[in-house]
């Protein structure tokens, strides 16, 4: 019998348990059951995230490594054509030639290689754990700042809505790019160095070490010790993103409390923080957590428009290297192919994933399995 991928969510903690309904776990399980996308969305996503945190252990090579005797080396099934200047001698005078030449790919470098010889596939898997920290930190920062502002808006009404709803169409009167680019221009590229655990406990070397390669090969075991964590970015596509999280909790917080367990604590004197905090707030979660999923893939991809602008402050990026591709897009296409496909295997699986919980946990929503 398969493994259930869902089972880690009955070995939550108890506290955790407590605050999710039985209904809602039988409603995921049942649309999840039911749903191929979902399987696949969640295969998708569990991929990259192994990946990334991981990468130490999984990367063939380290993604910093320039090999300028093997660089732009095509992936595996493809060749390139390169032209080679040579001189020779005919009749008496040198004359210069030109010879083409096919680069064919190696086992060694499966994705090929960049404009210096550094491993694609190391660095896609890289690039991954800045997407994805982005993506989730963005989305936090922005969901701290949004839900208790929306909530507020909406529980309070009247003065306190309107001022906090005018700030919020200020904010979604700017393209988010160009606000994004602004406030990293005013406040700076500032990174925050992470060591990275695998490496700093000796478990990668380690671990790298006792490997071996066909041919009598050894696995590199020279990885990265730490990695640059772009925090300006992370602020700013919070700061940009917040108003999304606002609007919706708004929305929500003004149907709830007009319900009648809301006027019934409001009866009994509780006071306005209790009833937001215990009634208004897990009444409000299930388009929250939908919108949530929805803004990490769109963070994930404004992180990687950044990068592909040099506004990120780190070079281990998907939206880097596509940056850094461009000059090789008519000799070289999978210098920026590449992290650009694992940009949109990721942005999918994490959208498959926010159709999955808005199809379980919206009973009005008809699901892929049909209606529930």
């Amino acid at each position: 019998m398969a493994p259930d991928p869902l089972d880690w969510l009955t070995r939550l903690p108890a506290r955790v348990r407590s605050s999710v309904s039985p209904r809602t776990l039988r409603n995921l399980r049942r649309e999840f059951d039911r749903s191929f996308l979902a399987k696949l969305g969640l295969g998708l996503v569990a991929a990259v995230l192994v990946l990334a945190v991981f990468a130490p252990l999984v990367a063939p090579w380290n993604p910093t490594s320039q090999d300028l005797d093997n660089k732009q080396q095509p992936p595996l099934g493809f060749s390139r054509a390169e032209t080679q200047t040579g001189q020779e001698m005919v009749n008496g005078s040198l004359q210069i030639t030109n010879e083409t030449v096919y680069v064919n790919a190696t086992t060694e470098h499966p994705l090929g290689t960049d404009g210096l010889g550094r491993d694609m596939l190391s660095r896609v898997i890289y690039g991954a754990r800045t997407s994805l920290l982005v993506g989730v930190l963005g989305t936090l920062l922005a969901m701290a700042l949004g839900v208790p502002t929306g909530l507020v808006s909406g529980y309070y009404s009247g003065r306190v809505d309107d001022v906090l709803m005018r700030i919020a169409d200020v904010s979604l009167a700017f393209p988010s790019l160009v606000l994004a680019i602004a406030l990293v221009g005013l406040w700076g590229e500032a990174g925050v160095t992470v060591p990275d655990p695998f490496v700093a406990t000796g478990i990668a070397p380690a671990i790298r070490g006792a490997l071996s390669l066909p041919g009598g090969l050894t696995y590199p075991t020279g990885m990265p010790e730490q990695f640059t964590l772009p925090g300006t970015v992370i602020v700013v596509v919070g700061l940009v993103n917040w108003v999304w999280f606002a609007r919706v909790a708004r929305g929500e917080a003004l149907s709830v409390r007009e319900e009648e367990y809301v006027t019934a604590a409001e009866s009994l004197g509780a006071p306005d923080r209790f009833i937001i905090r215990k009634h208004v707030l897990p009444n409000s979660l299930t388009p929250i957590l939908v919108l949530a999923t929805i803004q990490v893939a769109a963070i994930i991809l404004l992180e990687s428009a950044l990068s592909f602008l040099g506004f990120s402050g780190t070079t281990l990026s998907w939206g880097f290297d596509i940056s850094q591709g461009r000059e090789y897009q008519t000799t070289s296409w999978w210098i920026a192919a590449m992290p650009g496909l694992a940009i949109v295997l990721t942005v999918i699986g994490i959208n498959l994933i926010g159709d999955w919980l808005r199809d379980a946990l919206d009973p009005g929503i008809e699901g892929e399995g049909g209606g529930v």
